[in-house]
This record gives structure tokens, C-alpha cells and sequence, in this order.
């Protein structure tokens, strides 16, 4: 057997004989640096071991905190704002009339009517959220590069259109940033991240240390192998022992780089698996509360389960959230697929508003819902749109943001970004504000050089921010 095999001990199967046995030989010895060095790790004998500060941790943040933490509801495909947030009077008058720059103007078949004090306008494909209107805060001006999927999302998730320049998430900046409020559960998590469009890179860590990727569970709340298969005792006993050879590895010259995700990781899977399974069993949630959200069984139900289990998470200190649902690129069949879509995530998004306040959690949480871009006011085909990047809104909820109010606008058609006009690294730049970041401070050196999240760009929408 090589040096190097018998150095791999990153799981129990590359564990050579002669790591085996010298644990074994000086198994207590081990045992206490373990309970010495882990951050949370209990000793052999299930004593508290000292808690130390690890890369985790909560930390301080550069400005004034306005939200404590981020739930995402990403409407993967992008959403027809003019059918569903965006009243547009000059569109429904010139319905069938050529567009400037050429295409048929086609009217929204949904009507609209105007909700809540400050008399905002909403499809009545969404009147459950409607009712929700005075808490919310439109980005109606944002922008952004590329009208295909895969780099539009990407982008929206890591700062770069390009899937070559593997970067990290906006949530791992986040985790880098600020650490997390629970160390017993990931302070990231992603429910049903899209497969495609960039797949794990959505919610991975890049060159940041691994710790801060994001954790991938299904609507289920499913996590694999976190069942344990052992008595805890023993399985402490054996992760100790291994953690303790890993971290014989990575003090070595040729250690891999992903080594310290690794023991981190061992040490929070261990943890979570008395906290997750409890935190994503949605049955404990009273009746009338899965009644609210619309929780039942199947695929009708998912977003209903994300949106519950979002609640419960952010509850419970994770620090970012996203919840994702899928199916909102209608080049055709618009019309029926909008009616699904709506009737799926409609009740869910006002049942996690109303939860978040009576709960006294929506003033230090920051609700987010949008795509990665919108939709054209011109048709495709008979009953379709196409994609449209000069122009969309996304709304505000929550934690730090004005209430009621809307920065910027689109032409009177619904086609441009005219005033309050945000890209995608302003929007990064003020989510990372509202937490209290500096988007300029918050860096990282790789290859010889410091990157962010908003790389060479971002302004800060200060607009938007409630008063202290």
C-alpha cells in the first residue's frame, strides 16, 4: 500500500491497516484531541466538549443588520409579469397592435384589480398573495445579461452569466459572510434546487471552503444517509477516531483541499441527525396550520410543502433558504400553464407571509420572489411569450425593506427598464446590505486574486430600506 493510500483517511473505507491499528493502539489519546480540537464534537464518553469559535460560527457583520436571514421563492422559467404583477393600461388598449421594434402586442386575458391601501394592481391569478400587497416592496426596474436559462440562472444565483467561471452562490457568500445561527443544522439550504440551468453550481461553494455550499433536501424534506445505523454512543466513538486520522491528513503538506468540508461536514451530519428529521417532519405542525399552506400529498403539494418547511427552517436559525418552483416558461400553452403555476404557489407564498408575521419572524426575515428574468408584451406563437431581459420586477418582503412602496418602473408597455433601473449585481449588492454586508468588503482571495459575489459592479438600492 502507498504513502498516500494509507494517508487517505477521509472515510472508512480508505482507512489503511497501519492508521487502523495505531488509532486502536492510542485510541483514548485520539479520542481527547478529538474532544479537544472538534467544535462541537462531544468527548468518547458523551461529555460537552469545550465549544471553540469554527469557520461557522455567527460573525459580525459591516453595517447595521436589517435582516437576519433570506427565504427565496425562485419561480424557475421566468413569470409573465404582464399577466401576473404588472398592469400595463397601454398594453390592454393596443391588444393585436404591431410593437415598436416589431411583434403583436398581446393584452393580458387575466384581469386585474387593485388591492390593499396602497392600491397596488394584481392578476387575479394571485388573490390569496394580493391580499398582501401593503407588506411588499416591487423591484420593478431590474435587468439583467443573457435571455437563455442556464446563464440567466446561474447568474442570478452566483453573480456570472458564465457556467466556466465557476463561482460561489449567493447564499455561500452569505454563510462566508455572517456564519449561522444554528450549529446544529446547514445554514444553507436549497428545496428542490432546479437539476439543470447549472444544477449543484446554484447553490455550491466554488473556491470558498466547502462548509459554505448549500444543502440540497427534496419537498419531502428526504436527506440521505442521515438515519443513523449505529447507537449514537458508538458512532461518536467511530467519528472521533476517523476525524481525528483526517485531521492528521490535513495537517500535512499534501493534504487535499477540500479536507476541513469534509471533517466539518462529518461534524454537522452528525448533529443533524437528531434536529432535521424532527424540523422537516411537517406533521407536527398543527392541522389548521397545513390546512393554510395547502399541504397534501404529491406533486400539487410541493411548493405548498417547501413553503412550510421554509417557515420551519428559517425558524429554527437556518440562515438562507430557497425554495424553487419549476415550469414558468411559457413560449405557448401561456394561459393554461399560468392558471397551474399561480393555483400552485399562491396560497403557499401568502400562508408563509401571514405565518412569518403572526409569528413575529417578517420583520428580521427577508422574503424574496421572482426569476431570473421576464416576460415579452408581444405574442409567440398563438399563445405564448417570449423572454424579455430589459425589464421585470421582482417584490420585497420582510426584514428591513420599505412596506408598500415601489422603486422603479417599466415603459408603458412593460418592454424596458426606464427609472430605478437595477441589474442583477445591484440586487446582489442590496440583499448582501440588508444583511448587513458590504459587497466591496466582502471578498475572497483566489488565484492570486480577491473576488466577490457582484465582482466589479453593484450598487446598493438604498431607496428601498425602512427607516431604522
Amino acid at each position: 500500500m502507498s504513502s498516500s493510500q494509507q494517508r487517505a483517511a477521509v472515510g472508512f473505507p480508505g482507512v489503511s491497516r497501519r492508521q487502523l491499528l495505531r488509532g486502536a493502539g492510542a485510541g483514548f489519546g485520539y479520542l481527547a484531541l478529538a474532544g479537544m480540537l472538534g467544535r462541537h464534537a462531544p468527548s468518547a464518553f458523551g461529555a460537552a466538549a469545550t465549544e471553540t469559535k469554527g469557520p461557522l460560527a455567527p460573525k459580525g457583520s459591516h453595517f447595521p443588520v436589517r435582516a437576519k436571514r433570506i427565504i427565496f421563492l425562485f419561480m424557475q422559467g421566468s413569470i409573465s409579469q404582464m399577466d401576473t404583477w404588472e398592469y400595463k393600461p397601454e398594453l390592454q388598449r393596443n391588444d393585436g397592435k404591431v410593437a415598436p421594434g416589431g411583434g403583436k402586442l398581446t393584452a393580458s386575458k387575466f384581469k386585474f384589480a387593485q388591492h390593499g391601501q396602497t392600491g397596488t394592481w394584481v392578476s387575479e391569478l394571485f388573490p390569496h398573495t394580493a391580499q398582501h400587497v401593503d407588506k411588499f416592496c416591487f423591484l420593478r426596474g431590474l435587468h439583467t445579461d443573457t435571455p437563455a436559462h442556464p446563464q440567466a440562472v446561474i447568474q442570478l444565483h452566483t453573480g456570472t452569466a458564465l457556467a466556466s467561471l465557476t463561482r460561489p452562490s449567493m447564499g455561500a457568500w452569505m454563510m462566508y459572510g455572517l456564519g449561522t445561527e444554528n450549529q446544529d443544522l446547514p445554514g444553507y439550504i436549497s428545496i428542490n434546487p432546479p437539476p439543470s440551468f447549472g444544477g449543484a453550481g446554484n447553490y455550491g461553494s466554488a473556491f470558498l471552503p466547502a462548509y459554505y455550499q448549500g444543502m440540497k433536501i427534496n419537498d419531502v424534506g428526504y436527506v440521505p444517509n442521515l438515519q443513523a445505523k449505529t447507537d449514537l454512543g458508538l458512532q461518536r466513538r467511530q467519528i472521533d477516531l476517523l476525524q481525528s486520522m483526517n485531521r492528521d491528513l490535513a495537517a500535512s503538506p499534501s493534504a487535499p483541499d477540500h479536507l476541513q468540508g469534509v471533517i466539518e461536514s462529518y461534524e454537522l451530519a452528525f448533529r443533524m441527525q437528531t434536529k432535521v428529521p424532527e424540523l422537516l417532519d411537517l406533521s407536527r405542525e398543527p392541522e389548521h396550520v397545513r390546512d393554510a399552506y395547502g399541504v397534501k400529498d404529491g406533486p400539487a403539494g410541493s411548493f405548498a410543502r417547501q413553503c412550510l418547511m421554509a417557515r420551519r427552517l428559517s425558524e429554527a436559525g437556518v440562515r438562507f433558504v430557497e425554495i424553487c418552483h419549476p415550469g414558468w416558461d411559457q413560449h405557448n400553452n401561456l394561459h393554461k400553464d399560468l392558471i397551474k403555476n399561480s393555483a400552485a404557489t399562491d396560497q403557499p407564498t401568502a400562508a408563509l407571509l401571514a405565518d412569518l408575521e403572526q409569528r413575529g419572524l417578517l420583520d428580521e426575515t427577508l422574503v424574496l420572489f421572482g426569476s431570473e428574468f421576464g416576460r415579452l408584451p408581444t405574442s409567440q406563437g398563438p399563445d405564448g411569450r417570449d423572454h424579455n431581459i430589459t425589464g421585470y420586477p421582482m417584490w420585497l418582503a420582510g426584514g428591513g425593506v420599505k412596506a408598500g412602496y415601489t422603486h422603479g418602473s417599466t415603459d408603458e408597455l412593460g418592454r424596458h427598464a426606464v427609472e430605478g433601473r437595477m441589474h442583477t449585481m445591484d440586487l446582489h449588492a442590496t440583499l448582501l446590505a440588508l444583511m448587513g454586508l458590504d459587497h466591496e468588503r466582502l471578498t475572497y482571495n483566489y488565484a492570486g486574486r480577491d473576488f466577490r459575489l457582484t465582482d466589479v459592479g453593484g450598487n446598493v438600492a438604498t431607496e428601498i430600506f425602512a427607516s431604522s
